[in-house]
């Protein structure tokens, strides 16, 4: 075994996050080192593993590796010299000897006692030995903490002492616990605009800060503090304890659906919990949302249990795991409360089962809202949100309650009505009218008259017809289904056939909307029939209206002209406004977009002339649409149209949310990505009132891009990521290269990981020209974290596809630029090989774009003078510097010249 390969692999875990994977490189290196022999290697791998441990959340094997440091040390300190990260180890085997209730309290007591000596001997400050003693206390709840917290803050800080944001959050976590919440949040401020940079910050401080936030009114911040923070600690095991206060944080905050999905990401770390204290916390706070999902109805709900050991994976109940979690972190409390003679634990698990929240609801996001969701209108899946959308003919709509309008049929009025056939004239009149409340108090009149007056069979088809529309109003379209079939039935035995094909119309429009096709015919007998035998004014031209609207929906405009065209607006002009909207809709999906446009305004125009401005709304919006679209980008009329359409819609509606939906879409296609992020968060707030989740989905993803192209990065990961589990297809790739920009801006590593999927997903596809760009974004994003032996695996992987691809250009870049980071990554052979091969991918470069072909000769002359400089071949990098200048001259890129100058002056220096 030779040190070369501990040196190697410990290079290799410095590029890895702390987790399995590079503990298990370390424990490599540590039995390499030892094989080979060499104990003062074997002391400082042994020192790292302890880190490795900790923080990739095994710190009950830190123990071993910190005892065996600190004896080899004590043993001969001149040998096993590494006195500082020794004695701040120290303090994390304080904390880590409280997290296990079988370890008797008396060895931290031991170990806090040795780490003052140790202290005191170095000379350094006691500030972090007075800060463990606080921890300590406060675990046990002894009352002593106080007093260590009052010396922890007065005492002088020095280089022992935990980092700028670890020793406020100790601190927070101290008056948090004490209640002092104002306190809290005066020490924190001045720490949380720092940069701070360490493992576990500023994640920890944000999260000690969520009660304090929250306690102290500070809303705004406790959301932006929650969805930060949770997500860096959502990668690490090791945080699972901070996890616990993410959950309870849900849990009081009026979001349990974001604590269940928490919850089911994490629920299998509990079978490998870094600590019993860890497992308790999050037991514990596990059980109090599930408690909070059970309490708002959802107890039906469960949870996917992943395998682990001889148990199977299993769906469990949600209040079967509530118990279960329950008693689990009851147990666990009783066990710490048993080492250490205290109530305390126990305590803080009960308190934590007890939570009661401190808001009833805090929005995560601007999109996230808790209302009652409007009246389902339909049974059958939704459609795509569509700006053409005909309404159905008001003759027969569902009616809507008219905004600030009065009822036609005052509730106090009817009481005193007992004229069956007179409440039928109500009903019918009020429905026409669209008076909601008017039509149904009269509805309610004319059951309770009915129970002492036997209604005639006429009076009968009537009201079973009207209670089809009560139904239809309630969105129980089985219900209205039954009521008109019966009615029809009714009627035909009457011999009544215009009101039987009244019906039959309303009959067959609702069973297409329930998916059965074959109402189309029943539609087409109503309308041939009231067409033909008008029954009275309006019959006629509502029926044709209706079957105009079902021959749009079957995607028949040649059959729909043709019905609009039989329209006579004479017989009920108040229509017009809706014969020409359904026009336009047929235009468009000619093609005639000149036609549909004029169709479309003489409808905005009959609609603004009516007594009823609110049916303006969806010819704005279609004629907003077709403006939005024109060849060089959205009309700003288009604008205007939009505004208008949401000025007169007051209430919650499909239509509301699909203007807000194509103004934000609007808003994007003009490049104005602020103003979408308002409307596509309105829009998606409206959908999901309205119950139309999946449109809900898919403009996530237009917010998405809105967020990233407003810079607001961490919104649009949080909204991909929201989104992609309901998308597939060409939809979820665009969502996830959102997300993995969004990603990539925030200095996330996952940005790699986000890339190299997509790669490999145009690999499978045989798109190897996307598989290079995404390869070489992931390579770019590993070279920026300085992750530098696996950027350049990447970027090696990105020269093989872009050779594939048939891109000169891209091979030449990626081969150099995977050189570099070979070189970066200490394997310098290696590098020299591989700018071998980028300068011989320059001969691949066409001819015939001179100034693109000096280009890359140019840079990669310059690196290559700087990797040979790096290997002591000076004379040769020298050669390749000089020429770099010459090719960036030849282009007149200054900048570029004079580095490459400055390089090669410094070469022929080292030289002389």
């Amino acid at each position: 075994m030779s040190t070369e390969d501990v040196y190697a692999l410990m290079a290799r875990s410095q590029e890895l996050p702390y987790g399995e994977a590079r503990t298990v490189l370390v424990e490599d290196a540590l039995r390499r080192a030892e094989a080979a022999g060499d104990e003062v290697l074997a002391f400082h791998v042994r020192i790292r593993l302890t880190d490795a441990y900790r923080y990739g959340g095994e710190p009950a094997k830190a123990f071993a590796t910190f005892g065996r440091t600190l004896a080899d040390h004590d043993r001969d300190p001149a040998r096993f010299d590494e006195t500082h990260n020794l004695l701040w180890q120290m303090k994390a085997a304080v904390s880590s000897l409280t997290l296990f209730p079988e370890i008797p309290l008396d060895r931290a007591f031991a170990v806090l006692d040795d780490m003052e000596r140790r202290y005191k001997t170095g000379g350094h400050s006691l500030q972090a030995v007075y800060h463990y003693r606080n921890v300590v206390a406060r675990h046990i709840g002894d009352g002593s903490a106080d007093e260590w917290f009052v010396k922890w803050r007065t005492a002088e800080r020095d280089e022992l002492s935990d980092c700028e944001g670890c020793d406020p959050t100790g601190m927070v976590r101290h008056l948090v616990e004490a209640g002092r919440h104002k306190e809290a949040f005066q020490i924190a401020a001045p720490v949380l605009s720092a940069q701070l940079r360490c493992n576990e910050q500023p994640q920890s401080i944000r999260t000690a800060m969520l009660p304090v936030y929250l306690r102290t009114g500070r809303l705004e911040k406790a959301a932006d503090a929650h969805r930060r923070a949770y997500r860096v600690h959502r990668a690490r095991l090791a945080d699972l304890g901070d996890i616990a206060d993410h959950l309870e944080f849900c849990a009081v905050t009026g979001n349990e659906a974001r604590g269940l999905e928490i919850l089911q990401r994490h629920i299998g770390w509990l079978d490998r919990a870094p600590s019993t204290h860890a497992d308790m916390n999050f037991s514990a706070a596990a059980a109090l949302v599930l408690g909070r999902v059970e309490a708002a109805g959802h107890g039906a709900a469960t949870v996917r249990r992943p395998a682990a050991g001889d148990r199977p994976a299993a769906d469990v109940p949600v209040p079967e795991l509530r118990a279960e979690l329950a008693e689990r972190a009851t147990a666990l409390a009783a066990r710490f409360d048993a080492r250490n003679g205290t109530s305390h634990q126990g305590d803080e698990v009960r308190a934590t089962l007890a939570a009661e929240p401190v808001v009833d609801f805090l929005p995560l996001a601007p999109h996230h809202r808790r209302s009652v969701p409007a009246p389902a209108r339909r049974t059958d899946p939704a459609p795509e949100p569509r700006t053409d959308a005909a309404p159905e003919p008001r003759s027969d709509a569902v009616p809507e309650p008219r905004n600030g309008s009065a009822s036609s049929a005052d509730v106090s009025d009817l009481a005193s009505v007992d004229d069956l056939d007179e409440l039928l004239e109500r009903v019918d009149r009020c429905r026409r009218e669209e008076d909601l409340p008017g039509m149904l108090a009269a509805c309610r009149r004319f059951d309770a008259v009915a129970e002492t007056t036997e209604p005639t069979p006429l009076q009968r088809a009537r009201r079973i017809d009207g209670r089809g529309i009560e139904f239809a109003i309630d969105g129980n379209a089985q219900g209205a289904v039954e009521c008109w079939e019966e009615a029809a039935r009714l009627y035909a035995e009457l011999g009544d056939e215009t009101g039987r094909h009244r019906v039959l119309g309303r009959l067959g429009a609702m069973r297409i909307d329930l998916g059965d096709e074959g109402g189309l015919e029943q539609v087409i007998a109503s309308a041939e029939h009231l067409a033909a035998h008008p029954g009275e004014a309006g019959d006629a031209t509502g029926a044709l209206l209706r079957l105009a609207t079902a021959q749009i929906r079957f995607e028949r405009p040649a059959e729909a002209l043709a019905t609009l065209d039989r329209v006579d607006l004479d017989d009920a002009p108040e229509f017009a406004g809706e014969l020409w909207f359904q026009r336009g809709q047929v235009l468009l999906r000619t093609g005639d977009a000149e036609a549909a446009e004029e169709a479309l305004r003489r409808s905005l125009d009959a609609s603004r002339a009516s007594d009823r401005p609110e049916t303006l709304a969806a010819p704005a919006l279609a004629l907003a649409g077709v403006l939005a679209r024109r060849e060089g980008g959205p009309d700003e009329e288009a604008f205007a149209l939009f505004d208008e359409a949401l000025a007169v819609l007051r209430g919650p509606s499909p239509l509301r949310a699909a203007v807000y939906t194509d103004r934000g879409l609007t808003f994007l296609a003009a490049d104005r990505p602020a103003d979408a992020v308002a409307d596509l968060v309105e829009a998606i707030a409206a959908w999901t009132a309205e119950g139309m989740h999946e449109q809900a989905v898919h403009i996530r993803t237009d917010l998405a891009n809105a967020y990233l192209r407003t810079g607001r990065h961490l919104e649009a990961a949080e909204v991909a990521e929201e989104a992609l589990p309901g998308l597939d297809g060409e939809n979820a790739r665009n969502c996830r290269l959102i997300l993995a920009h969004a990603q990539k801006e925030m200095g996330e590593e996952d940005a790699a990981a986000t890339f190299a999927d997509l790669a490999e997903e145009a690999a499978r596809d045989g798109r190897p020209d996307a598989a290079a760009h995404f390869l070489e974004e992931a390579a770019g994003v590993l070279s920026a974290l300085d992750k530098d032996a696996l950027a350049a695996a990447r970027f090696a992987e990105a020269a093989e596809a872009c050779e594939k691809a048939g891109d000169p250009y891209g091979l030449v870049r990626t081969r150099r630029r995977a050189a570099m980071c070979l070189l970066w990554s200490g394997d310098r052979d290696k590098a020299v090989t591989a700018m071998e091969t980028a300068r011989a991918a320059l001969a691949g470069l066409p001819p015939d774009n001179e100034p693109a072909r000096v280009w890359e000769t140019a840079l990669v002359s310059f690196d290559q003078a700087r990797l040979l400089a790096q290997v002591g071949r000076l004379p040769e990098a020298a050669a390749h510097a000089s020429a770099a200048a010459d090719g960036f001259t030849t282009l007149d890129e200054t900048d570029a010249a004079e580095e490459a100058t400055r390089l090669h002056n410094d070469i022929k220096a080292a030289i002389e």
